[in-house]
């Protein structure tokens, strides 16, 4: 304002140079503005990619640790299936095509926070589930019961039957609240309770086979953990 108000009074000279000065400071302002902006995005990919890596690390150090005589690289889950790799590339486009159109949406702080809850959350309980079930757990539905399957009812598997299930599921619709993926976060909820509800079927299938009525009394006091998800449906 006094740079402005100097120049009405003074010379043409004194008048061009205050307003090359104004230029110049919306301009540094602008740029500002942009590197904030870009901050803010790298800060949420960047939130990303940590925790993808992560997940997908501690997938093969807790499997090297429980249960060692089945590690191989699949125990990273990187190939875990054509449909999960979809969906990851999927969010990649969302996230890059909305980031160039809309950016304001890839800089809504409090619901990336929210996000990255949910995926601290989800982490933190998957892993405590293949830990507490150690060598029990596998990343293949067992069809066989081994001498040493064991049912696991204590710790997290006090709250819910399938924790590790619950804990993925949370942590992949997360990735999506982190990033501010609208469309992803729909498509990864209905895509995720769908494949869980269909895998816990299929396992409890097993369970049941396994350990009979231990199981079904177990099944009854402990909820499966997934919203509308209650398990096979055992006919007497």
């Amino acid at each position: 304002m006094y740079c402005i108000g100097f120049c009405c009074w003074g010379t043409s000279t004194d008048i061009s140079s205050c307003a090359v000065l104004v230029l110049l400071s919306r301009r540094a302002a602008g740029c500002r503005c942009l590197s904030f902006g870009l901050n803010l995005v790298c800060f949420f990919s960047c939130r990303y990619m940590c925790s993808l890596s992560l997940f997908h690390y501690s997938e093969y150090l807790v499997i090297a640790i429980n249960n060692p005589r089945s590690l191989s690289l699949d125990s990273f889950l990187l190939n875990h299936s054509f449909e999960y790799n979809l969906a990851a590339v999927s969010s990649w486009i969302e996230f890059t095509v909305e980031k160039v159109i809309y950016p304001e949406m890839k800089q809504i702080t409090w619901l990336s926070t929210i996000g990255l809850l949910m995926v601290i959350f989800g982490e933190c309980l998957r892993k405590a589930a293949m830990l507490t079930a150690g060598s029990n757990f596998n990343h293949i539905v067992q069809n066989e019961k081994s001498d040493t399957h064991t049912l696991v009812t204590s710790g997290v598997y006090g709250w819910f039957r399938h924790p590790s299930y619950v804990g993925w599921f949370y942590w992949s619709i997360g990735t999506q609240v982190l990033l501010c993926n609208p469309i992803c976060v729909t498509g990864y909820t209905l895509a995720s309770w769908r494949f869980f509800r269909e895998r816990i079927e299929e396992e409890e299938i097993t369970l049941i086979h396994f350990f009979g009525e231990e199981y079904l009394e177990y099944k009854k006091k402990v909820p499966s953990g997934l919203p509308f998800i209650k398990g096979v449906k055992v006919e007497l």
